[in-house]
Protein backbone atom coordinates (compact mmCIF):
# COMPACT_ATOMS: atom_id res chain seq x y z
CA UNK A 1 0.00 0.00 0.00
CA UNK A 2 3.08 2.32 0.91
CA UNK A 3 4.82 1.90 -1.99
CA UNK A 4 1.37 2.32 -4.52
CA UNK A 5 1.28 5.47 -2.47
CA UNK A 6 4.93 6.67 -3.14
CA UNK A 7 4.48 5.68 -6.76
CA UNK A 8 1.59 7.81 -6.87
CA UNK A 9 3.27 10.69 -5.30
CA UNK A 10 5.75 10.86 -7.95
CA UNK A 11 3.94 10.85 -10.75
CA UNK A 12 1.72 13.74 -9.46
CA UNK A 13 4.81 15.45 -8.56
CA UNK A 14 6.28 14.72 -12.40
CA UNK A 15 3.09 15.24 -13.87
CA UNK A 16 3.02 18.74 -12.32
CA UNK A 17 6.68 19.76 -12.86
CA UNK A 18 6.44 18.59 -16.38
CA UNK A 19 2.51 19.64 -17.46
CA UNK A 20 2.56 22.82 -14.98
CA UNK A 21 5.74 24.52 -15.36
CA UNK A 22 7.83 23.35 -17.76
CA UNK A 23 5.47 22.88 -20.75
CA UNK A 24 3.79 25.99 -20.40
CA UNK A 25 7.40 27.77 -20.05
CA UNK A 26 8.53 26.16 -23.60
CA UNK A 27 4.91 27.29 -25.03
CA UNK A 28 5.61 30.37 -23.82
CA UNK A 29 8.45 30.72 -25.05
CA UNK A 30 8.15 30.05 -28.41
CA UNK A 31 5.02 31.77 -28.82
CA UNK A 32 7.04 35.04 -27.97
CA UNK A 33 9.85 34.01 -30.17
CA UNK A 34 7.75 33.12 -32.96
CA UNK A 35 4.93 35.73 -33.17
CA UNK A 36 5.26 38.01 -29.89
CA UNK A 37 2.66 40.48 -30.66
CA UNK A 38 -0.07 37.74 -30.85
CA UNK A 39 1.30 36.34 -27.91
CA UNK A 40 0.76 38.84 -25.63
CA UNK A 41 -2.88 39.88 -26.88
CA UNK A 42 -2.37 41.97 -30.43
CA UNK A 43 -2.95 44.99 -27.65
CA UNK A 44 -2.57 48.53 -29.71
CA UNK A 45 -0.86 51.10 -28.50
CA UNK A 46 -1.23 55.32 -29.52
CA UNK A 47 1.88 57.32 -28.01
CA UNK A 48 2.98 54.33 -25.80
CA UNK A 49 -0.65 54.12 -24.23
CA UNK A 50 -2.10 50.43 -24.75
CA UNK A 51 -5.84 51.76 -26.00
CA UNK A 52 -7.19 48.37 -26.73
CA UNK A 53 -6.50 44.87 -28.42
CA UNK A 54 -7.36 44.16 -32.19
CA UNK A 55 -9.42 41.05 -30.75
CA UNK A 56 -11.32 42.80 -28.54
CA UNK A 57 -14.62 44.85 -28.80
CA UNK A 58 -15.20 48.01 -27.36
CA UNK A 59 -18.13 50.18 -26.97
CA UNK A 60 -17.94 54.03 -29.20
CA UNK A 61 -21.13 55.60 -28.12
CA UNK A 62 -20.02 59.38 -29.40
CA UNK A 63 -21.36 60.54 -32.65
CA UNK A 64 -17.66 61.37 -33.81
CA UNK A 65 -16.57 57.71 -33.88
CA UNK A 66 -17.53 53.96 -35.61
CA UNK A 67 -20.44 52.52 -33.83
CA UNK A 68 -19.28 48.66 -33.01
CA UNK A 69 -21.43 45.55 -33.29
CA UNK A 70 -23.75 45.30 -30.19
CA UNK A 71 -22.42 43.26 -27.34
CA UNK A 72 -24.95 40.75 -25.17
CA UNK A 73 -22.13 40.88 -22.39
CA UNK A 74 -21.86 44.90 -22.56
CA UNK A 75 -17.77 44.21 -24.16
CA UNK A 76 -17.28 43.14 -20.56
CA UNK A 77 -14.56 40.37 -21.83
CA UNK A 78 -14.84 37.99 -18.44
CA UNK A 79 -18.17 36.85 -19.11
CA UNK A 80 -17.73 36.78 -23.09
CA UNK A 81 -20.60 34.99 -25.33
CA UNK A 82 -24.02 35.17 -26.80
CA UNK A 83 -27.20 35.89 -25.77
CA UNK A 84 -28.46 32.21 -26.54
CA UNK A 85 -31.71 33.96 -27.81
CA UNK A 86 -33.43 32.30 -30.59
CA UNK A 87 -34.84 33.52 -33.75
CA UNK A 88 -38.18 32.91 -32.85
CA UNK A 89 -37.38 35.04 -29.27
CA UNK A 90 -39.34 37.52 -28.81
CA UNK A 91 -36.56 39.43 -26.74
CA UNK A 92 -34.58 39.05 -29.63
CA UNK A 93 -37.38 40.50 -32.01
CA UNK A 94 -37.72 43.16 -29.62
CA UNK A 95 -33.63 44.12 -29.07
CA UNK A 96 -33.37 43.72 -32.70
CA UNK A 97 -36.09 46.41 -33.26
CA UNK A 98 -34.90 48.89 -30.57
CA UNK A 99 -31.13 48.45 -31.95
CA UNK A 100 -32.44 49.58 -35.33
CA UNK A 101 -34.69 52.56 -34.39
CA UNK A 102 -31.77 53.36 -32.40
CA UNK A 103 -29.33 53.27 -35.44
CA UNK A 104 -31.76 54.66 -37.86
CA UNK A 105 -31.61 57.59 -35.48
CA UNK A 106 -28.17 58.38 -34.78
CA UNK A 107 -27.21 57.59 -38.16
CA UNK A 108 -30.16 59.89 -39.56
CA UNK A 109 -31.02 57.22 -41.79
CA UNK A 110 -34.19 56.42 -43.91
CA UNK A 111 -36.74 54.04 -42.09
CA UNK A 112 -36.76 51.66 -45.26
CA UNK A 113 -32.97 51.70 -45.79
CA UNK A 114 -31.13 48.60 -45.01
CA UNK A 115 -28.96 48.05 -41.90
CA UNK A 116 -26.28 45.56 -42.10
CA UNK A 117 -27.01 42.84 -39.76
CA UNK A 118 -23.77 42.76 -37.76
CA UNK A 119 -25.40 46.19 -36.27
CA UNK A 120 -28.72 45.01 -35.25
CA UNK A 121 -27.18 41.37 -33.76
CA UNK A 122 -24.61 40.13 -31.26
CA UNK A 123 -22.07 38.17 -32.11
CA UNK A 124 -21.36 34.90 -30.57
CA UNK A 125 -18.84 36.32 -28.69
CA UNK A 126 -20.15 39.45 -27.85
CA UNK A 127 -16.71 40.81 -28.28
CA UNK A 128 -16.85 40.77 -32.21
CA UNK A 129 -14.32 43.67 -32.84
CA UNK A 130 -14.94 44.09 -36.68
CA UNK A 131 -18.20 45.22 -38.53
CA UNK A 132 -18.49 45.08 -42.87
CA UNK A 133 -17.13 47.68 -44.77
CA UNK A 134 -21.13 48.33 -45.47
CA UNK A 135 -21.75 48.72 -41.61
CA UNK A 136 -18.66 51.67 -41.76
CA UNK A 137 -19.71 53.39 -44.88
CA UNK A 138 -23.42 53.96 -43.93
CA UNK A 139 -21.91 55.67 -40.89
CA UNK A 140 -20.01 57.81 -42.91
CA UNK A 141 -22.39 60.72 -42.88
CA UNK A 142 -23.05 60.86 -39.15
CA UNK A 143 -19.54 61.64 -38.33
CA UNK A 144 -18.66 63.35 -41.08
CA UNK A 145 -21.45 65.80 -39.74
CA UNK A 146 -20.68 65.37 -36.20
CA UNK A 147 -16.96 66.31 -36.74
CA UNK A 148 -17.28 69.18 -39.57
CA UNK A 149 -15.50 67.29 -42.56
CA UNK A 150 -14.56 69.19 -45.53
CA UNK A 151 -14.32 67.38 -48.94
CA UNK A 152 -10.63 66.23 -48.36
CA UNK A 153 -11.17 64.72 -44.63
CA UNK A 154 -14.22 63.01 -46.55
CA UNK A 155 -12.07 61.42 -49.09
CA UNK A 156 -9.41 60.32 -46.83
CA UNK A 157 -12.12 58.73 -44.43
CA UNK A 158 -12.94 56.47 -47.49
CA UNK A 159 -9.99 55.95 -48.38
CA UNK A 160 -9.36 55.04 -44.68
CA UNK A 161 -11.92 52.40 -45.06
CA UNK A 162 -10.68 50.79 -47.98
CA UNK A 163 -7.16 50.41 -46.93
CA UNK A 164 -8.37 48.54 -43.47
CA UNK A 165 -10.78 46.41 -44.62
CA UNK A 166 -9.90 43.04 -44.58
CA UNK A 167 -10.11 40.07 -46.72
CA UNK A 168 -11.84 36.58 -46.16
CA UNK A 169 -9.36 34.56 -44.30
CA UNK A 170 -7.64 32.56 -46.80
CA UNK A 171 -10.35 34.11 -49.38
CA UNK A 172 -13.11 32.24 -48.83
CA UNK A 173 -13.62 32.23 -45.00
CA UNK A 174 -15.92 34.82 -43.53
CA UNK A 175 -16.97 37.94 -44.93
CA UNK A 176 -14.73 41.27 -45.42
CA UNK A 177 -14.44 43.11 -42.27
CA UNK A 178 -12.82 46.19 -41.05
CA UNK A 179 -11.70 46.29 -37.21
CA UNK A 180 -13.52 49.56 -35.58
CA UNK A 181 -10.74 50.29 -33.68
CA UNK A 182 -8.34 50.60 -36.10
CA UNK A 183 -10.71 52.71 -38.13
CA UNK A 184 -11.35 55.10 -35.12
CA UNK A 185 -8.00 55.37 -34.46
CA UNK A 186 -7.31 56.47 -37.99
CA UNK A 187 -10.32 58.37 -37.83
CA UNK A 188 -8.81 60.90 -35.11
CA UNK A 189 -5.27 61.52 -37.60
CA UNK A 190 -7.54 62.48 -39.92
CA UNK A 191 -9.21 64.86 -37.44
CA UNK A 192 -6.07 65.67 -34.89
CA UNK A 193 -7.47 69.34 -34.47
CA UNK A 194 -11.36 67.74 -33.24
CA UNK A 195 -9.16 66.04 -30.83
CA UNK A 196 -6.99 68.66 -29.73
CA UNK A 197 -10.47 70.60 -29.34
CA UNK A 198 -12.44 68.30 -27.26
Amino acid sequence: MKTQIKIALKIFILFTVLLGGIYPLVITGVAQLVFPEKANGSLIAVDNKVVGSKLIGQKFNSDIYFSSRPSATDYNPLPSGGSNLGLTSEKLKQQVDERKLQFVKVNQLDENEPIPSEMLFASASGLDPHISPDAAIIQVGRIENARNFNSTQKQQLFQAINRLTEEPQFLFLGEARINVLQLNLELDKIDVNHIRNN
